[in-house]
């Protein structure tokens, strides 16, 4: 069960980051496209979304660093507590089973 719940979570970490660098990629394109014809507003409009894409890439940066040390934590605290992982694993299997049971 800890297994399925670390890939579940490693997935959706995968997910954001997979989204976050196209958001990152379709604004660079934007800002390449859109260089030459633009008034100051357009200019002003250009730094904002330069600024923007900056903090996106240092996000996905943050995150894909987060991502990779919870993972190694992970792996290491399930392989030094193998049993107490297991147990863990069993009784929130077991939580979770009666909670859809019950009625």
């Amino acid at each position: 069960m800890a297994n399925r719940t670390t890939t579940a979570t490693e997935m959706e970490t995968q997910k954001l980051m997979r989204e976050l660098k196209s958001v990152v990629h379709q604004a660079e394109e934007v800002l390449k496209a859109g260089s030459s014809d633009l008034s100051e507003v357009g200019h002003e409009a250009r730094a904002k979304l330069n600024s923007a894409l900056d903090a996106a890439k240092t996000t996905y940066l943050d995150l894909q660093e987060k991502a990779v040390e919870g993972a190694k934590k992970t792996d290491a605290l399930i392989r030094d507590n193998p049993y107490q992982s297991m147990g863990i694993a069993f009784g929130v299997g077991l939580l979770v089973g009666v909670l859809v049971t019950r009625k």
